[in-house]
Parts: structure tokens; sequence; C-alpha cells
């Protein structure tokens, strides 16, 4: 499995991290532009799933306000971070919940497997960012029955 040694990158602008082109060179060259990062500040760490996305000609990773709040990094802080290779099936982890709502409604499942892997991220996130289980049960159960119904836009589908 491809790793990066652990190295420091400054924290500039809002919601996003320059990476050293060195570090990254090896995920390019082996076309893995999603990734698994590990990012540690001041004896606190986050790990979590990302794109490297370019822009003119640095990479960027984002770096969200949840993670920037959990580890309490401003602007202009060094923060370390360490990249492996993104083996998960949706280049983001599923919830339990969500994944036993669709292995039990199987046209659901298929609808959800005919979408682009960025609209199912998107859907992964939207159930993920429950608190309990038991409202990710109930969300995932909703959603699947807004996909049996034709339900599409990502607006509605949480909608019972």
């Amino acid at each position: 499995m491809l790793k990066s040694p652990t190295f420091d990158v400054q924290f500039k602008g809002i919601h996003s991290l320059i990476l050293p082109d060195k570090e990254i060179r090896p995920f390019l060259e082996s076309g893995h532009k999603r990734v698994k990062v590990m990012a540690s500040f001041e004896g606190k760490s986050v790990e979590f799933y990302g794109a490297l996305q370019k822009r003119k000609t640095e990479y960027r990773l984002m770096f969200g306000k949840e993670h920037q709040k959990f580890l309490g990094v401003f602007p202009y802080d060094f923060i370390s971070l360490k990249l492996s290779e993104d083996r998960s099936k949706y280049g983001v982890e599923m919830p339990e919940e969500l994944d036993a709502v669709l292995e039990s409604d199987i046209d659901a499942h298929e609808i959800f497997e005919g979408f682009t892997d960025g609209k199912k991220r998107s859907i992964i996130y939207m159930i993920a960012r429950y608190k309990t289980s038991q409202t990710r049960i109930d969300k995932s159960i909703i959603l699947c029955e807004n996909l049996n119904r034709g339900i599409r836009n990502p607006k509605e589908l949480l909608k019972s």
C-alpha cells in the first residue's frame, strides 16, 4: 500500500492545504487522486478521506471547518500530514446503518450504485452527519424509499 512519510504543511487560506509536489507525486503517478489523510496538530489527530485537487500549478487538499475546529488550527499554523492510498469502496467511510439499509433494499441499492462516485459520496456524507445511530437508520430508510419513488434531487432525498 502506498504511504507518504509524515510531512508538515502550512495552513493557508480558509479550507485548503497546499501540498508539496514531492510528497504527492507517487500518488498521482500511480493514479490515486483520492487519499486517506492523517492530520496532526499539538497532540491531536484526525483521519479523513480527501481528493488531491489541482489548482493552477499546485495541488491542494480540502481541509474542512470541523477538522480545523477539532484540531484547533488557524490560518498559517503548521500541521503534520501523512497520506495513504485510499482503498475504500466509495472514497469515504460508509456508515454501517446506510450500508445495512441499502443491502436490505436491492432496488434502492442498484439505484445508488448507478450514481456517479461524487453523488454517492454526497449521499454518504448526508447520512454520516447525523450523530445518533437511530437517526442514521431513519434517514437511510427515508433515502431508500425516495430512491424507489424516483426522487434523485439531493435536496429531496431525505424528506419524508
